[in-house]
């Protein structure tokens, strides 16, 4: 009888594991970035960072004699067709995903206000000001249908007498910690395989570069 109590009690302790909620909620405002992370009924405050106090700088240590110091690898680029084939495949597993476990996904507050700034070049501010506008109108009921967000507030303004685009309000998205294992599995092997693939073309690139360079110096 033991081994049974101790079994529903780890059951007990799994389901109330997967039905916590963590999530993170974002301010701006006034140009200040706020951040809190939140699990269960505990919130954190990430941003602004508290400042430590200063450590003495050390030397710099001198590189050992007969020892080369390794280049450091540069961040792999990510191209634009990258991007397009990390959607291609990444979209119809989340949204699948998604569609089963909507209910635990809640994005509360969404509370966003854009003012475009247009005073360098107003033509491209207009045009960006409908990028926008036909973003938002493709993108929210989409959401809206795959996850649960109540009153949702997004505004686009432009502004040509400012130089800069100005972003103010708040955001905060939560998942349930059951949801979100769920859409890891979902989406965890379509995402392995795009980052294969992705691994491969850049280590294919630096050959192709060199046969092209040897090709043009032939030449």
């Amino acid at each position: 009888m033991l081994w049974l109590w101790i079994l529903g009690i780890l059951a007990a302790l799994i389901l109330l594991l997967c039905r916590t909620r963590v999530g993170i909620h974002v301010g701006l405002h006034g140009g200040e970035t706020t951040a809190d992370v939140k699990l269960g009924p505990f919130r954190i405050r990430v941003l602004p960072a508290k400042k430590k106090p200063k450590k003495a700088e050390k030397p710099p240590k001198e590189p050992k004699e007969g020892k080369e110091e390794k280049p450091k690898k540069a961040f792999p680029k990510i191209a634009f067709a990258d991007v397009k084939d990390a959607v291609r495949t990444l979209a119809p597993p989340l949204k699948k995903a998604l569609a089963r476990t909507r209910r635990g996904i809640r994005v509360q507050p969404l509370d966003l206000r854009i003012t475009l700034g247009g005073s360098e070049d107003p033509a491209a501010a207009a045009e960006q000001y409908g990028y926008f506008h036909a973003g938002v109108w493709t993108v929210m009921p989409v959401l809206e249908q795959l996850l649960v967000i109540p009153d949702p507030y997004i505004h686009v303004g432009i502004d040509f007498d400012a130089p800069k685009t100005v972003l103010e309000g708040e955001a905060g998205i939560s998942i349930r910690i059951g949801t979100l294992l769920a859409v890891g599995f979902g989406v965890g092997i379509p995402a392995l395989r795009w980052f294969l693939r992705f691994q491969k073309k850049q280590k294919q690139q630096p050959k192709a570069e060199t046969a092209e360079a040897a090709e043009t110096a032939a030449t």
